[in-house]
């Protein structure tokens, strides 16, 4: 059973949110202040946290940016509706999704779900075999590193999928459609900019080569291309 942590003032919502995903099979536990929430995501009981913007003690964009120092649990932010610098920003600093309030909370165990795929080892004894080394990175989706110039990159759940899709077809255009669907796991939005600010991210992360040439490039309207050289 999954154990989610929900870091959130609202303590309706809390305790309606618990009940919910109790029943979709999750294990709940709630706090009520950004302090208190970030030393129980870090304290490693946890394989998720769902976290809200505006919280005493600490807000929500200090929470994640203390965790994300320390930690690589997934986290879903919960943003205010029609607040894209929200949403902006919790994505720069290392959120792996976003959900506006009000939310179904369908939804929200569906992004759960999603998000914690993503996020899970890969078990098949073939998994070896799917290893990547391109343009200097080995990537090894089993153990969910990537490793660039003999250092491995601090990457979230989602920097870590979409540079895997990247270089599986490096040189080759990837819509942002097929992103989209294989990384989110959700179909594209016109108005959905979380895609873009993932790999903005990553691209951050990776740093131009030596060179200064970019390794992933915009393809403007089209999708992104892990260019080779």
């Amino acid at each position: 059973m999954d154990k989610v942590l929900i870091i959130d003032d609202d303590e309706e919502l809390c305790e309606l949110v618990s009940e919910y995903l109790g029943v979709e099979g999750f294990e709940i536990d709630s706090v009520n202040d950004g302090a208190a929430g970030l030393e129980r995501a870090l304290s490693g009981d946890y394989d998720m946290a769902i976290l809200d913007v505006m919280l005493p003690k600490m807000n929500g964009f200090d929470v994640l940016r203390n965790l994300r120092e320390r930690s690589k649990l997934p986290v879903i932010m919960l943003t205010a509706r029609g607040d894209d610098m929200e949403r902006i920003v919790g994505l720069e600093i290392g959120a792996d999704d976003y959900l506006p309030k009000p939310f179904n909370p369908r939804e929200l165990a569906a992004r759960l779900r999603a998000v914690l795929r993503r996020t899970t080892v890969t078990e098949n004894g073939d998994a070896a075999s799917e290893k990547l080394d391109v343009d200097g990175i080995e990537l090894s989706p089993s153990s969910r590193t990537a490793v660039l110039d003999g250092e491995e990159l601090n990457l979230t759940s989602v920097e870590f999928e979409l540079l895997h899709e990247l270089l599986k077809e490096a040189g080759k255009v990837v819509r942002k459609e097929t992103l989209s669907e294989n990384v989110l796991e959700r179909k594209l939005s016109p108005y959905d900019r979380s895609l873009d600010m993932h790999i903005s991210n990553l691209r951050k992360k990776l740093g131009n080569r030596a060179d200064d040439s970019e390794r992933i490039k915009t393809i403007r309207s089209v999708g992104y291309i892990y260019t080779v050289v």
